[in-house]
């Protein structure tokens, strides 16, 4: 149905109403900020304590992080794609279709997870090989990896079923299975990397260990969860039947999501074999750079989930005005934390290279990247409500795919592989360039977002 053939007054009362909106808004942010949060003190755990064992071992477990980044990207893509029917189908209240959507994206996100877990477990020395020379750091990565790839199929479950909750307006049960994560690993990574309560100091074997049994608690949690969902259910049969319509529906949306994900994931990661062939001190350095973004960006990424569930319901509700007021207010909301989180990125910069066991060069690269990271956090924010949270709301997948590939490995990969191995310039011009993508990506996303072309109803 076309947003033209809607009254221009249909229920555009109920989206102007400011107070109504934030409490609405913050209903769904808080509780995925809070998530945010929770994942990212998790990573900061490991990087904290590991962080206290020495720079290789901080090294070994970020680089050997990144199997695990690429698997998590591919299920953040099958989810948001099949988030797109979702959001619009709960508008509707066709329950019965979101636990159809919900067991084909489960299907595929076991699959995948199968393979990782085969790749890690099989080939871990050619997988570390891939983002770093230096041997000690190979050999730690490789006894982390095989550790941890043992969670990657529990994850596979817990992750997409949580985040599709999303898309229903059920975020409380991800927030408090995500609380309980983070006690249980930052209390499992004290006792097993230190050797703590008479448990032998295992190092970065102790951190992976810790990460297993977390995701098996987790996915016990999630599994009695699933059962007694009053919104919408896991159901077997919805994994293994076939439904030929939805399922080309979900492929349609999904699978530009999926590819736009894995291409970003893997520019990432080939922005980390890059920063990995620098030195061991340019690795630790972003480790704790990359940590204290996620941290200032918790905020500006709940805005981004909450504006897919939010706009993604009035389109599905045929309140195209609705939804066009909703994705101006996130915008200029998610501006507003993105300034907030630059602050944040300041602020913690020189505390936390001041807590770690870093080289004296290690710490001067350290404040460097905060620099960088402050402005490329406002940036970052604005794009993902925009691709993330506008665009996909309104079954737009392919924009974000090419506006993803085109800044990130046209530019910013291309400029940064110059720059560091044909060029050989300073680290610091590197990384600048690196972490330039997000600039760049500004104007498309601007000049999209005013086209309006992203609000379509996708629902059958």
């Amino acid at each position: 149905m076309s947003p033209n053939s809607v009254p221009h007054s249909l229920h555009q009362s109920e989206a102007v109403d400011t107070k109504a909106f934030l409490k609405m808004t913050f209903s769904l942010v808080l509780p995925m900020a809070l998530q945010n949060l929770i994942n990212t003190a998790i990573t900061s755990a490991d990087v904290m304590m590991l962080g206290k064992v020495g720079e290789t071992a901080l090294s070994a477990s970020s680089l050997a992080g990144q199997v695990q980044f690429i698997m998590n990207l591919i299920f953040f893509g099958l989810t948001s794609g099949a988030a797109v029917l979702t959001a619009q189908y709960w508008g509707k209240r066709d329950i019965q279709t979101i636990e159809k959507v919900m067991g084909i994206a489960l299907r595929f996100s076991f699959l995948v997870s199968v393979v990782f877990t085969a790749a890690a477990w099989l080939f871990p020395r050619q997988l570390m090989t891939l983002f770093t020379s230096e041997e000690p750091v190979i050999e730690q990565g490789m006894i982390y990896l095989r550790i941890v790839s043992l969670s990657y199929i529990p994850i596979s479950f817990s992750m997409v079923f949580l985040n599709l909750m999303r898309s229903v307006e059920r975020v409380v049960i991800s927030t408090l299975v995500y609380l309980f994560g983070l006690v249980c690993n930052v209390t499992l990574n004290a006792i097993l990397i230190f050797g703590l309560l008479g448990f032998p100091a295992m190092g970065v074997a102790g951190a992976a260990l810790a990460t297993w049994i977390t995701r098996i608690l987790e996915l016990i949690i999630v599994a009695i969860y699933s059962q007694k969902n009053p919104v919408a259910r896991f159901r077997w049969k919805n994994v293994l039947q076939m439904d030929r319509l939805l399922f080309q529906d979900f492929l349609r949306f999904s699978i530009p999501v999926t590819i736009n994900e894995m291409m970003w994931g893997l520019g990432t990661s080939v922005n980390a074999m890059i920063i990995g062939h620098l030195g061991s001190s340019v690795v630790a350095a972003n480790s704790v750079a990359q940590v204290v973004r996620q941290l200032a960006m918790v905020v500006a990424f709940g805005l981004a989930n909450a504006t897919a569930v939010i706009v993604g319901k009035a389109i599905g509700e045929n309140k195209y005005d609705g939804a066009q007021i909703y994705a101006r207010r996130f915008v200029k909301l998610t501006l507003i934390a993105g300034v907030c989180g630059a602050l944040v990125i300041l602020a913690i910069g020189p505390i936390a290279g001041n807590f770690l066991t870093l080289s004296d060069q290690a710490r001067g690269y350290l404040n460097l990247m905060m620099i960088v990271m402050s402005y490329f956090s406002i940036c970052q924010g604005y794009n993902t409500t925009m691709v993330v949270g506008v665009f996909r709301a309104g079954g737009d997948t392919k924009f974000g795919l090419i506006a993803d590939v085109s800044a990130l490995w046209g530019w910013a990969i291309l400029l940064g592989f110059l720059c560091a191995f044909v060029f050989k310039l300073p680290v610091a011009v590197v990384y600048v360039v690196l972490m330039s993508d997000e600039i760049v990506k500004i104007p498309l996303t601007t000049w999209r977002y005013k086209s309006k072309r992203w609000l379509r109803n996708v629902t059958r």
